[in-house]
């Protein structure tokens, strides 16, 4: 195991650098950082040339590309368009995003599998119908229409019909309160307020998440769990005599969850990235809005800070997924 590891992370090492060239083209490519600077009246030249200088648009492009790539290789991400440090933006939005999709995406593969492994289970029955109508349902609503939704129709009718519009039970705004704990709100500053708060905020984005993605594991599972019910060594454990609830969670379940690990590991190294539609409808100040915000204001070293957390999240919970092979199924050799 410790030596398909380290393979797996050597490999993962060239594949990152090729990852972060691509990148740097893309972000090189998006546009002016200093175009807003270039054409106000009366800026003087020297300005913009130390200010080309400061964020290395000076220099020609492998130098540029090497110069930034030694710089992060260091844990140097430099700085922003409006010199503030790159890794402080960039790590603060990591943790609400976090806080955010690590939840949601737990709650959506717990129920979502075990939707999934009942459905195939009881194939054709009225509980199979229901789910699966519900799953196509909820798995083609975009994720603009379910926020949206939750937004005006749980949150904010909700707190009218409780009189709770000053103090509303559900926020639909930010992921936490403003000045929330201060000085003059010393009682908030506990662990269960804090908490309390929080989750407040957070039930929103949360369900919409879980609504959207629980049903594409349960459409996965489903598929992956009839498959693995009709194999030779499932009906050869049958005729062996074996309880039917053995032959399911020892011999079916657990190989049924292979292909499902796979899917999950991708979808939650991408979600490191952030769920930009949900963080920008409840603006989430998280991984999504770094992304927008860095897009829309042209601010590349921000960009590529965001393209390379995202790479090594994409490629540790693949590394993730491949451990999880073994312990799920012992004939895998890594």
């Amino acid at each position: 195991m410790f030596s398909f590891i380290v393979r797996r992370i050597l490999v993962s090492i060239p594949l990152l650098f090729l990852a972060s060239f691509i990148a740097f083209i893309l972000v090189v490519n998006t546009g002016d950082p200093l175009e807003d600077l270039r054409t106000k009246q009366n800026v003087p030249k020297g300005q913009i040339a130390l200010q080309e200088h400061r964020l290395g648009l000076d220099k020609p492009f492998f130098e540029r590309y090497f110069s930034w790539l030694g710089h992060a290789i260091h844990g140097d991400w430099g700085r922003t368009v409006k010199d503030k440090a790159v890794w402080d933006q960039i790590s603060r939005s990591l943790g609400v995003t976090l806080k955010l999709v690590v939840f949601a995406e737990i709650c959506s593969v717990l129920i979502g599998v075990t939707i999934g492994i009942i459905s195939a289970v009881k194939q054709y029955s009225w509980f199979d119908h229901g789910a699966t109508t519900g799953s196509f349902l909820l798995y083609s609503l975009p994720v603009l229409a379910v926020g949206s939704f939750l937004k005006f129709f749980l949150a904010i009718r909700l707190n009218r019909l409780l009189g709770r519009e000053k103090n509303p039970l559900l926020k639909t705004i930010g992921e936490s309160t403003a000045n929330f704990c201060n000085v003059r709100k010393p009682q908030n500053c506990g662990f269960i307020p804090a908490t309390t708060d929080f989750l407040t905020h957070a039930a929103l984005p949360t369900l919409t998440l879980v609504l959207i993605t629980f049903a594409g594991y349960a459409r996965f599972a489903r598929a992956t769990m009839l498959e693995t019910l009709n194999a030779d060594y499932v009906r050869t454990a049958r005729a062996k005599g074996l309880d039917e609830k053995r032959v399911i969670l020892k011999h079916a379940f657990r190989n049924a969850l292979i292909p499902v690990v796979t899917v999950v590991s991708i979808d939650f190294g991408g979600l490191i990235g952030g769920a930009i539609l949900t963080e920008t409808i409840f603006e989430w100040k998280g991984m999504g809005r770094v992304l927008v915000d860095a897009v829309t204001k042209v601010d590349p070293n921000l960009l590529l800070c965001w393209f390379a957390v995202t790479a090594i999240a994409v490629v540790l919970f693949n590394l993730v997924a491949d451990i999880l092979y073994a312990v799920l199924d012992p004939r895998i050799r890594l």
